[in-house]
């Protein structure tokens, strides 16, 4: 077994799947695709030998590389290009049998800023994307619960009290509208391709340019279509915006799985108990209490959402120090914030996913929970409906009939809420039916059902189709 970090200390990415796409070894393969791609690039303008491209594509299989080695000898020259150049070099060499000068078209008017700037951003579109397909499955699964769940009362809370009726539906439209926005958010962010030169003025390139029909400008456009990646009017390799907007929507995104997860921390208690988390074997154990079925997913989501704006916060930090053409370590200070943040969103992504297609649902818990506060909930609808009943002084009165029901037992204030409320009302201004009727939690949700329509109609690419949520 060979010494090296796989994530023990970082439950909520340390995934196979993760590190396939965030790990070293894939930003190796990103910096030898950027290599193969821009080779390719060369040879289609002519301004390589024919032949070219193929073999530096064939020498820059990441198989052939060690990424332990390249990381001990980055120390070198400050950056992971620099030995993998000579590495990608002498495998060229090797395989160029034809003797054609393959070699001639690797790294040709390139510096390492480009190359791993442009690596960074083509591991982070392909990090993105899969993000993005969990983040989709989420909101459909949100989506399902919130049409399940339209009429399904819960009890609403505002500063950790109870505060008004309340449905399970616009809660998870809620979830699901966090979610949704911030992942429209950051499939319209532009990761763009790098290309600048060594001083950012791309002076070798025009000399290798110079009498054929291509630019610099030509070149660049050529390998962001390569990789997939935006195209830029000019090098941005002291404008970090790239960078920071990533960094901003990746936290957004982290930002709203943080929601639900400490929603669900509070709401999967066992003396609140409306929720619960997917059952699986060996998931939520406790190393000693055997009864323990511990929330574990949304911890791990929820440590995610801790990490993540510092990390942001460190890719603003880093641009706003970023001096000269080339600045002495705010650009290496970027690496492992942005890299990390890709690592959190994929493995919280993943985690939510699972946490929301298997959801629990328990809406007789919802409904006892709403029934400890019972019509004291209904108090604003009450004032607004029977204070012009009673007079100037009708807001006062009714003021008094909650202050005094307050004084009681919390066991017995639903009671005492309701006859003081009835002494309070003259029958011939309110009946009993129609004071019943007020105090029916259903009657006061407001526009809950068309509030959750909307969300989910503002976002159609979105919301999809699900199994749905598991009833209790």
């Amino acid at each position: 077994m060979t010494d090296g970090d796989f994530g023990l200390l970082s439950p909520v990415s340390a995934s196979p799947a993760v590190a396939a796409l965030t790990g070293d070894r894939a930003l190796l393969a990103a910096i030898l695709d950027v290599e193969a791609s821009w080779a390719a690039v060369l040879e289609g303008a002519g301004l390589v030998p024919a032949g070219s491209a193929a073999v530096v594509a064939e020498a820059a299989s990441v198989e052939y590389y060690d990424a332990a080695s390249v990381a001990e000898r980055a120390q070198g020259g400050g950056n992971p290009v620099i030995p993998l150049l000579g590495d990608l070099r002498a495998r060229v060499r090797e395989l160029d049998t034809s003797g054609i000068g393959a070699s001639k078209a690797v790294h040709a008017t390139l510096t390492s800023q480009d190359v791993l700037d442009t690596s960074l951003m083509l591991l982070a579109h392909r990090t993105a994307s899969a993000v993005l397909l969990d983040v989709k499955r989420t909101t459909t699964a949100l989506a399902t619960l919130a049409e399940q769940h339209t009429d399904t009362l819960c009890v609403g809370r505002s500063l950790t009290q109870h505060a008004l009726p309340y449905t399970f539906g616009l809660k998870a439209a809620q979830w699901f509208q966090g979610v949704a926005a911030a992942g429209a958010r950051l499939e319209s962010l532009e990761v763009p391709v790098q290309f600048g030169g060594a001083g950012g003025t791309l002076a070798s390139s025009t000399k290798l340019t110079a009498g054929t029909d291509s630019t610099p400008f030509t070149l660049a456009d050529s390998l962001a279509a390569e990789l997939g990646l935006a195209p830029v009017p000019a090098p941005w390799h002291t404008n970090r915006l790239a960078v920071t907007a990533l960094g901003d929507g990746l936290a957004a995104l982290i930002d709203s799985f943080g929601k639900i997860a400490a929603d669900l921390l509070f709401l999967s208690r066992p003396e609140v108990g409306e929720l619960g988390e997917p059952l699986a074997a060996g998931r939520g154990v406790s190393s000693a209490m055997p009864q323990k079925q511990n929330p574990v997913l949304s911890v791990l989501i929820r440590s995610a959402a801790l990490q993540a704006p510092g990390l942001a916060a460190q890719l603003h930090l880093a641009a706003a120090t970023f001096n000269d053409e080339r600045p002495d370590g705010a650009w290496h200070s970027e690496w492992p914030a942005l890299r990390q943040l890709l690592a959190l969103a994929l493995g919280a992504a993943n985690q939510l996913r699972e946490l929301t297609e298997g959801l629990r649902v328990f809406p007789d818990a919802m409904r006892r929970n709403l029934g400890i506060s019972g019509p004291l909930l209904l108090s604003e609808g009450v004032q607004a409906a029977v204070a012009p009943l009673l007079g100037e002084d009708g807001k006062q009165k009714l003021q008094g009939v909650v202050d005094e029901t307050l004084k009681a037992p919390a066991a017995e204030q639903s009671r005492i809420y309701t006859k003081l409320l009835r002494e309070a009302v003259p029958v011939d201004k309110l009946s009993d039916a129609e004071l019943e009727a007020l105090l029916d939690p259903a009657s006061y949700l407001g526009e809950a059902s068309e509030i959750s329509r909307r969300i989910l109609a503002a976002y159609p690419d979105y919301a999809g189709t699900s199994k749905g949520a598991t009833r209790g």
